[in-house]
């Protein structure tokens, strides 16, 4: 199976729900390891859907799509873009797409730079947030990864790439700029 790499690095998008990114991540919580997926909208790289779990199986990642096409109000014809990982290339996966009319974009193997955004995200997340001994509970990682992604990062922290707006404003600003309420 061989999805193109189709976003090939063109990081810089000009409207909201044009591309996605995804990714998985591992979080210490409850003495074990958890997996946090996250989707991107690369425009002003707001997250805008994310799940945790026990495991990284499909399943996580097709809750963090069902969530950002749920919150971004079912956008039609975007393009998916994501690492080569199993779950992604995953027949529940794809066919989730197909049904939500997504493109899908696959970076080449091994190379990390071809999600960068990312990257970016969970190093954030990992270097300004998650306390270095992890999370007591898994319910504590939830509602803290919630509270820092949907708020800390989206509203409040400052991002280079927008002018040193956080996501959410910035996207505010550009549907002033468009005429979209």
């Amino acid at each position: 199976m061989d999805i193109p790499n189709i976003l090939n690095r063109e990081f810089d998008v000009p409207a909201p729900n044009q591309v996605w990114c995804g990714d998985i991540t591992y979080i210490w919580a409850q003495g074990k390891w958890h997996y946090l997926a996250v989707v991107l909208d690369l425009c002003t790289r707001r997250v805008v859907g994310w799940a945790l779990s026990e495991k990284p199986d499909a399943d996580l990642v097709i809750k963090a799509l069902d969530m950002a096409y749920e919150q971004r109000g079912k956008p039609q014809g975007l393009l998916f873009h994501s690492d080569q990982g199993s779950q992604y290339a995953s027949r529940l996966f794809r066919q989730r797409l197909w049904r939500y009319r997504m493109r899908q974009s696959m970076s080449r193997r091994g190379n990390c730079w071809d999600n960068a955004p990312m990257e970016r995200v969970f190093r954030s997340l990992k270097t300004e947030w998650i306390p270095t001994t992890g999370y007591r509970t898994a319910q504590e990682a939830q509602r803290d990864i919630s509270h820092f992604l949907m708020h800390q990062y989206n509203w409040v922290r400052p991002h280079q790439f927008n002018g040193g707006l956080a996501p959410a404003r910035a996207e505010e600003k550009l549907n002033v700029v468009s005429g979209i309420s």
